[in-house]
């Protein structure tokens, strides 16, 4: 790895900033950074409510239609990693400020589109702003101070869930009482707040790492990530035993074997394989996938089950826009619990918050799983649901920062973020193959298909509390980032006990 450049009198990987990472520009750049994540992640939830109504204004089938969501993914997780990596080396503003212009031109694109190929390459365009997370984050941790980090991380991931859930709440009554069209007119202006913000409102973060990208790391990253969420995005309307969804697994499954002893031989590769090895890295990148499981199966099931007509005995009879208003209190939750995700790790590091995300979604699955006939549980498991996400989102981001020196956060936190969109991905697939594939006479979801669903997402999420507890502790943190030349982790922070066996390390 070439040597990182700073420039002189400017905040270096301490995130102990000068003048330009406090007050109001510090604040300034928190907001316009908040404004671009917010938009990025309403849009990558808004459509999937309004599909249907999609798909028959434009004159497409459902299955045509869903290449809006799936272009979207796909060039989201390409992406990520290679503006990541970019970021790094050539200025984190930079590649910002491109990467919100092509957010800017694909959602302008979107609300203009006059059939369903221009939309969804305007989605495609769309998706290149996945890279916003890692930015965001590696500016922070550039320009702040570094008491404000931790807490700055956690709203700024934080924002990420909440605005998938502002995207299922709000796209029913936009398209009901406006249009489809304004799915995309009212995040455009957040898209072009940030961006004059960008412009005017930013300077260059000072941490780089200059070198040249490695194309032949991205070229087959490309092909395993587009393969695999081409298969998990179409395996339910292609079959899973469908030639094409085994062929495209098969495909995406030998592109990353391959990628990785690639990475390793490659003087300068797209993602450092050594960072992945450290357990701060691969632990975290676990509860993202799952996490991202988990909170797409609540978008899944939550509205369907609301949706139900109550006459089933088990439905609430709700419209799509009601059934989106009973996901607020999640979305509060994670308002409110990111920053005090932030205020934990600040004191006890991110194992504690992580380990609270990831039990209090498990407590929001089984709750519903054991029983789900009342309004007061499905609202219940929505408020676990939101603060565990809260706690959990905004603990990975500070536990990728605290595992890996600030000139590789831009890599290191766009793996979390395609963990959390493959993760996504699959708990969408699979939670709607349990609903479709317990069906009762009349087509519809039969009640089972709920409890399935409920315990599936409850199991996976268990798995999130192991990964959580597999984090190193606040002394093991210490010394792996003497290690690794990370400097902004303090080094006698309070020692945080949890009932784990091997809490040694």
């Amino acid at each position: 790895m070439t040597q990182t450049i700073e420039e002189p009198g400017a905040p270096g990987s301490t995130g102990t900033g000068t003048d330009g990472g406090s007050g109001s520009s510090g604040t300034m750049l928190v907001l316009y950074l908040s404004l671009g994540g917010l938009a990025f992640a309403v849009l990558q939830s808004l459509v999937a409510p309004a599909l249907g109504t999609i798909g028959r204004d434009l004159g497409a089938s459902t299955s045509d239609a869903s290449w809006v969501i799936t272009a979207y993914l796909l060039s989201a997780s390409v992406l990520t990693p290679i503006l990541g990596r970019l970021g790094d080396m050539a200025g984190k503003r930079k590649v910002l400020i491109g990467v919100l212009i092509a957010l800017a031109a694909g959602t302008l694109l979107a609300a203009l589109a006059p059939n369903l190929a221009v939309l969804i390459v305007a989605r495609a365009l769309q998706g290149a702003a996945g890279a916003i997370l890692p930015l965001s984050i590696g500016m922070i941790r550039d320009e702040l101070p570094r008491e404000k980090v931790s807490v700055t991380v956690g709203l700024i991931s934080a924002i990420f869930g909440i605005g998938a859930g502002i995207g299922i709440v709000a796209a029913g009554p936009i398209v009901e009482h406006l249009s489809w069209h304004w799915l995309f007119w009212l995040p455009l202006v957040l898209v072009v707040i940030a961006l004059v913000g960008a412009i005017f409102g930013m300077k260059e973060s000072p941490v780089r790492t200059p070198g040249r990208l490695d194309y032949l790391g991205a070229g087959i990253l490309s092909v395993a990530l587009v393969t695999l969420l081409l298969a998990i995005s179409k395996g339910q309307s292609w079959g899973w035993g469908d030639p094409k969804t085994i062929g495209l697994l098969a495909v995406g499954v030998i592109a990353l074997a391959v990628f990785i002893p690639v990475e390793f031989k490659v003087a300068e590769p797209l993602i450092d394989m050594h960072l992945m090895k450290l357990r701060g890295v691969w632990a975290t990148d676990l509860v993202a996938l799952i996490l991202g499981f988990a909170m797409f199966g609540t978008f899944v099931l939550v509205p369907t089950l609301l949706q139900l007509p109550a006459a089933t005995g088990y439905g609430f009879g709700k419209s799509v826009s009601q059934a989106g208003l009973f996901l607020l209190p999640t979305v509060v939750m994670m308002v409110v619990f990111g920053p005090i995700a932030g205020i934990l790790n600040r004191k006890y590091g991110p194992k504690l918050p992580m380990f609270l995300g990831t039990a209090l979604v498990t407590a929001a699955f089984i709750l519903p799983a054991l029983a789900h006939g009342a309004i007061w549980q499905v609202l219940a498991s929505g408020v676990l649901t939101g603060a565990g996400i809260g706690f959990a989102f905004a603990a990975m981001s500070n536990a990728i920062i605290e595992a890996v020196p600030a000139s590789q956060t831009g890599e290191a936190t766009s793996v979390n973020t395609i963990a959390r969109t493959i993760g996504s991905s699959i708990g969408t697939a699979v939670i709607a193959a349990v609903i479709t594939s317990h069906a009762d006479a009349r087509g519809l979801p039969s009640d089972d298909a709920f409890t399935i669903g409920f315990w599936v997402c409850a199991a996976v999420a268990v798995l999130g509390i192991g990964a959580a507890l597999a984090l190193p502790s606040a002394r093991r943190r210490h010394e792996q980032a003497v290690a690794t030349g990370v400097s902004d982790v303090p080094p006698e922070p309070e020692e945080l006990h949890l009932p784990h066996a091997s809490h040694k390390a």
